[in-house]
């Protein structure tokens, strides 16, 4: 990759040799790697066993959880906040392992929809939960640094499924308890 970083930065006319450069590729190489380890990452190992026996089958709301992502079409950051619920059927899932699912996915090129889709996929999946409900609220480099350059918008998605689909009521629970504070 480090060549590669090389090659951009010549070829945006920048002089490699310059004191401020000489190793920003490597620096470079190496921010991209921590940027996408995600990549890498084996969900078995990110859930680590983190599954425990209990008689909750109340929601369970993870609020404000920090996401730095990249976007796949410009290769520019995405940042925000994820916010994640799920009703547990006889398991719950460690409390850092849910803000770990959203780091896995988020640390990879992704476009906000997809990030949404799979955080709330693999909670469905690693709980086997009655129903899952994600919002992720995020500010767009692409958007704003580029283009329309729009500094205030936030994107905001969401992926419900089981009982956050079905019923109203608990999709109502999920979307007010995001609004209290």
């Amino acid at each position: 990759m480090k060549e590669h970083f090389a090659a951009i930065l010549k070829a945006v006319g920048e002089d490699l040799e310059r004191p401020g450069l000489q190793r920003t590729p490597e620096r470079a190489a190496k921010a991209y790697e921590y940027l996408t380890q995600g990549y890498h990452q084996d969900l078995d190992e990110v859930i680590n066993n983190a599954l425990f026996p209990s008689d909750s089958s109340e929601m369970i709301i993870v609020k404000d959880i920090e996401l730095y992502s990249m976007c796949e079409h410009h290769l520019l950051p995405f940042i925000g906040k994820a916010h994640v619920a799920y009703i547990p059927q006889g398991e719950v899932l460690g409390l850092s392992k849910v803000a770990r699912i959203v780091d896995m996915y988020a640390r990879r090129f992704q476009i906000q929809e997809q990030l949404t889709t799979q955080i709330a996929e693999t909670i469905q999946s690693v709980v086997n939960a009655a129903g899952v409900g994600v919002v992720i609220e995020a500010k767009h480099m692409c958007m704003m640094m580029r283009g329309v350059e729009k500094q205030n918008s936030v994107m905001k998605t969401s992926a419900m499924l089981g009982t956050f689909r079905e019923s109203q009521a608990t999709r109502y629970e999920f979307l007010s308890l995001l609004r209290d504070a």
